[in-house]
């Protein structure tokens, strides 16, 4: 693993403002460990406003990557939205530097898609403008073209805009390229994504974070209950 733990400083401000107020954060904080990376993929799932994205966020602010993705030779910038976490995180890193390293995150996609064409990047992601794909199609273009062996990359739920069936092809592909030395951590939602094989699954509930299992991540389970009796379901969420 090229980073090992990632572990919060204990001089913090006022733990009434964001991101300290995070109860996830509070609970890293308060616990005074380490969170660990011991295996090429690590998972943060949860529900929105968990704390996952703000948490991988300042990972990759911390490893002096651009808040907005892409690699650490990325400068854009729209708009300044990421909180000071990066200054209070600790990296504990193997020793070894990764070849590459990428940030990809869903909600600034289209940022990036416009900085690579102004870079005229476009031979290193597929040799087509970003902007010709959907955002699923670029996704896993950058993905199939940018990311290679011995590189250390976070993605912040790359599922958003990939059908069931593109789920499973970067799901491929992250499997793939953990097994050529790359070292992954993903906030995700998406049941497909973390059924990952060689994978770390912390799952952020009520402002705690638990090691799980595949089949006991909220994700699975409300998915299954869904597709094992779809009507049932939509007879509770209908009913008033």
């Amino acid at each position: 693993m090229y980073l090992k733990a990632v572990k919060i400083n204990s001089n913090q401000p006022s733990l009434e403002e964001y991101p300290f107020s995070l109860p996830i954060i509070k609970n890293l904080l308060h616990s005074n460990q380490p969170l660990p990376f011991s295996k090429p993929i690590t998972f943060l799932a949860g529900e929105n406003g968990s704390g996952k994205s703000t948490l991988l966020e300042g990972i990759a602010l911390a490893l002096g990557m651009h808040p907005e993705g892409g690699t650490k030779n990325f400068n854009f910038s729209t708009y300044d939205s990421h909180s000071e976490l990066h200054e209070h995180l600790t990296l504990v890193r193997q020793g070894v530097l990764p070849k590459t390293m990428f940030f990809l995150r869903a909600e600034s996609y289209y940022n990036l898609a416009s900085t690579v064409q102004d870079l005229a990047l476009d031979a290193f992601y597929g040799n087509r403008t970003l902007h010709e794909l959907s955002h699923g199609e670029g996704v896993l273009s950058i993905v199939t073209n940018r990311f290679t062996k011995n590189g250390l990359y976070l993605l912040d739920e790359p599922e958003s805009g990939l059908s069931v069936s593109r789920q499973m092809t970067l799901l491929k592909e992250i499997i793939t390229l953990s097994q050529r030395n790359c070292q992954f951590i993903i906030a995700t939602h998406s049941p497909v994504l973390l059924a990952a094989t060689q994978a770390t699954i912390y799952q952020i509930k009520q402002g705690t974070l638990q090691t799980v299992n595949y089949h006991e991540t909220d994700a699975y389970q409300d998915m299954k209950l869904f597709i094992d009796d779809p009507e049932r379901m939509l007879y509770y969420l209908l009913d008033d």
